[in-house]
Parts: C-alpha cells; structure tokens; sequence
C-alpha cells in the first residue's frame, strides 16, 4: 500500500511530498495535467517561504534563478519603503517565477524518491479505518511518470496510468482551489464568491519600456489594479479590470479581450501581441470548514482561496506543507502523540482566515470608490510610521505567525530566525526535517528522543534564552534550562521515548 498520496504537482503538493519523503515515507504524487503547464500565476517568494527553502538546505538552487527585492508596494500597492529590522535573516522578496520554483521542488522530490503519476484524475474517493481508496481516470493517452530536468518534469517519461484504483494510508488534497477532493470529501467551502474579474496576459509590446512606463504610471493614478511588470526577454504581463464576471470563469481571455480592457483604462493597447499565457482571476474569497476528514487532508489552494493582492498564495500553500509533512510522517511512522496530526488544522486554519482577511482589507483599498480611496490615503500616512509600515509587511511575509502553545517563554510558538552559532548557524542544523535541542547550557538531554531530536551544544549572541526546542518546522516548542520541565514537554511533539534497551 502506498503511504501517502498527494493529489496535484503545484508547488504546496511538490513540497509536501519532498517533506515526507524525506522522513522515509512512501509518497505517489497524482496530477491531472499530462506535462507541467509552464505558467506563472505566482512570481514571488516572502521571507518567511525563504526560510522554509532555507531550512532545508534548498535556497541555495533559487537564489541564483531569482532577484531579491526590497522594495515597497506590497500592501495594496501602496508604495512605501522596505522597513527596517525585520525579524528574519532573509529580509527580501525573491522575485522567481512560479513555473521555475515547480521545476525545482519537482527535482528535489525526485531527488528523494518522490513517484510521479501525471495525467491521472481523481474522480472517486472512499476511505475505511485502514486506509483510502482512490479511484482515477487518464486525462490524456499518454501520463508520465515524471520528466526530466530539462522539460520541467523531474524523472524521464513512461507510459503509465491506466485508471486502476489506488489505495493509500492517507491522501492529501493539493489540488487548486476548484480541488476535486475537497468536493469529494463534501467539505464546506464558505465565503464570498467574486464581485470583481482580472485579466492578466504575458504578451510582447511595440512600444519602449519608457513609454510604456510612462503610460501606466499616468494610468494608475486613477485605476491602481492596472499595472504592467517586466518579465525578461522583451515580455510583459499586463494586469487590468475586467469589465464585469465572466459567464464562463475558466475559460481564459482572448487577446483582443485583454488589449479592449487596456485601451479602456490607459488608451493605448501598447501593440499587445504574441501572448504567452492568457488568464483571468476573480476576487472570491473562501476558507474550507475542515482540514482533515480522517485519512484525507487539505493543504494550499484546496483549502483556501483569496485574491492574489501581496503576493501571499502561492506562500500560504508552502507554509501549509511544511506544517502538514513533518506530523503526518511521524504519523505514518507510528510516534506521532494524540492530536499532532490534529494541530495542522488548529495552527493553519487560523492563518489562512488571518490571511483572508488580510487580502479582503486590501481589495478594498484598490477600489476606485471615493470612500476607499480616502481610507487608502489615510493608510498610506500611517505607513509613514516605520512601526506601522513593518507590522503590515510582517503579516505579509508571515514573519509574525506565531501558534499558540500555551502560555510560556516569549518565543514559544514562534519561528526561529536563523541564528549565527559559534560553529555555524542555526539553518544548517534543520535539513534532515528533525527536531532539535539547540542547547547553550550544555547539560541538557533529549535520551529517550534521540531518533527524533537532534541535541546540539552551542552558543549564540542572538538567542534570548538558555536552551530552545525546536520542531522539525522550526517552531519554538520550549524555552529553558530545566530537565524535568524539557522532558514533560517532549511527549507533546514527539511521542513518547523510546523503550531503553535491556541487557541480553
């Protein structure tokens, strides 16, 4: 039996599976789409998703394919400077194309021995007290089973997928925000649905860069949901209002569609041509019910969708899996204590509506009603206050999630930054997805967890208390110097120690 199946290769699937697999567990990875479609609805990566890459051992495959911007603008567009003293070692957006952070995570899954079934729908699902049944379909005549580095698809190609159920212990819903397995599942979808439509097209101009900035700088006084972003190689995308829903959501803008829309905010089309990808995207704003219905759980899109304004969906979803892949590993692996797989949906769910509402106080600063506009002015003063500017750019990057662990040290719940040791730094000791002890007293113990925990005896300048445990997320779990209180709290993350062996 498989050990988990993960339902869609976007990146939140793509880093869930290489997170399990890193653990050992046996994961099959099912996408619909024959071949990796090569689109970039996302371009970005906050800091706090810089650090998860960072965390293991992945940043270093980015950074070169990427460009770090500090720039402002990532609230509602409203432009004011980069803060100062942000809470993180990676005090930047790594500007990167989604279909480039994809191929990546596709390779290092395939790396670790992730399976790849592409070209395989989900149309059935049932689950008993042992495991899931998972009926698919073929979507093509020909699925792979992966691809090459070079095509974007991590593992070469093979005819496979001829529609024969699968079984599973688990399955994990990765599957976009339409996720047929969280309809399946008949989990409640609640929220609003969308009042407003965006068309957003990577196209060619026959105008300069000058010009065309000039245009939309002037355009944008009046309409701050236009904009056009240089994307390399003489190609733009061009963001602009919809003139009302489409009756058809998903079907895609036609060029002549998109160059209307622009005419009618800027009065030039630019000599839009040769579009790359067409899209259009609404402002629906939804959060499912649950998280997990008994051996299936929800993570990035399938469990949440918002408007794309700061740039935190594509991140959102990355968080979600690295919550999601340490606990359900262990639980596959049998330690898991009760409620660990529980707290995905504790921690998450709570996020993702922060985040929700987060990207709802922004649509509103984007309309162009006289109200809005007045409170946007209102907000822009008070950025003015670096305090002001950096809380609203932290609840963006997700710098300042904090879970809620009980009362205790002021770092508990919270994600460590990445800390400068005497004999290194702090990151480097996360890669193998690990618990660890970073312990500057150099008395204390994890006996009993060893296979769980790693136990470090170092010091930093940084660290603000005795000794911390951290969960293989990078989660403050304790704070202290104190062995009984480091050992009733171990349990609670992860199981219970392991039988001492006995003489022969």
């Amino acid at each position: 039996m498989i050990d988990v199946i993960v339902v869609g290769a976007g990146p939140t699937g793509l880093l869930l599976a290489a997170e399990l697999r890193l653990h050992g567990v046996r994961v099959v990875v099912v996408e619909r789409e024959p071949a990796p479609t090569g689109q970039a609805r996302a371009l970005g990566l906050h800091a706090r998703s810089v650090e998860v890459l960072d965390q293991r051992g992945l940043l270093e495959r980015f950074l070169p394919l990427g460009q770090k911007y500090a720039v402002g603008g990532f609230f509602a567009g409203i432009n004011k400077p980069w803060p100062e003293r942000l809470d993180t070692a990676h005090p930047y957006v790594l500007g990167i194309p989604q279909d480039v952070t994809e191929r990546l995570l596709a390779e290092r899954a395939a790396e670790l021995g992730v399976e790849f079934r592409r070209g395989l729908e989900v149309v059935g699902l049932s689950q008993d007290a042992a495991g899931v049944s998972v009926e698919v379909t073929p979507t093509g005549a020909r699925a792979t089973a992966g691809a090459s580095p070079a095509s974007g698809d991590p593992a070469g190609t093979a005819p496979v997928g001829d529609g024969a159920p699968l079984r599973a212990r688990y399955v994990v819903g990765c599957d976009g925000g339409r996720s047929t397995v969280r309809k399946l599942l008949g989990v409640g979808f609640p929220g609003e649905p969308a009042r407003t439509e965006t068309l957003l097209g990577e196209v060619r101009v026959a105008v300069t860069p000058e010009e065309l900035a000039a245009v939309v700088g002037e355009a944008r006084e009046s309409c701050v949901r236009f904009g056009a972003m240089p994307l390399g190689d003489g190609m733009y995308r061009l963001i602009v209002p919809a003139d009302g829903l489409a009756a058809d959501r998903s079907a895609p803008p036609t060029l002549d569609e998109l160059k209307q829309r622009v005419r009618a905010i800027a009065g030039t089309d630019f000599g839009a041509h040769s579009p790359r990808w067409l899209s259009r995207f609404g402002d629906a704003t939804r959060l499912a019910e649950r998280y997990r219905t008994g051996r299936v759980l929800l993570a990035g899109d399938a469990a949440h969708i918002h408007p794309p304004t700061g740039g935190m969906g594509l991140n959102l979803g990355l968080q979600d899996a690295f919550n999601l892949g340490w606990k359900l590993a262990a639980e596959v692996a049998g330690w898991a204590p009760d409620g660990l797989l529980d707290s995905y949906h504790a921690e998450r769910h709570p996020v993702a509506a922060a985040v929700l509402d987060n990207t709802r106080a922004q649509t509103e600063l984007l309309s162009s009603e006289p109200g809005a506009r007045a409170v946007r002015r209102l907000v822009a003063e008070l950025m003015d206050f670096d305090e002001v500017n950096r809380y609203l750019i932290e609840k963006i990057t997700a710098l300042q999630v904090r879970y809620d662990f009980g009362d205790g040290h002021p770092l508990l719940g919270r994600r460590m930054r990445d800390l400068g040791l005497k004999r290194g730094r702090l990151y480097a000791l996360l890669h193998a997805g690990r618990g660890l002890l970073l312990d500057q007293t150099g008395r204390l113990s994890v006996a009993g967890w060893a296979d769980r925990v790693d136990h470090v005896a170092d010091l930093s300048e940084e660290l603000p208390a005795p000794a911390v445990l951290l969960r293989p997320d990078g989660h403050v779990a304790w704070a202290g110097d104190d062995q009984a209180d480091l050992r009733a709290h171990l349990p609670r993350w992860f199981g219970a120690p392991a039988p001492t062996p006995t003489a022969a």
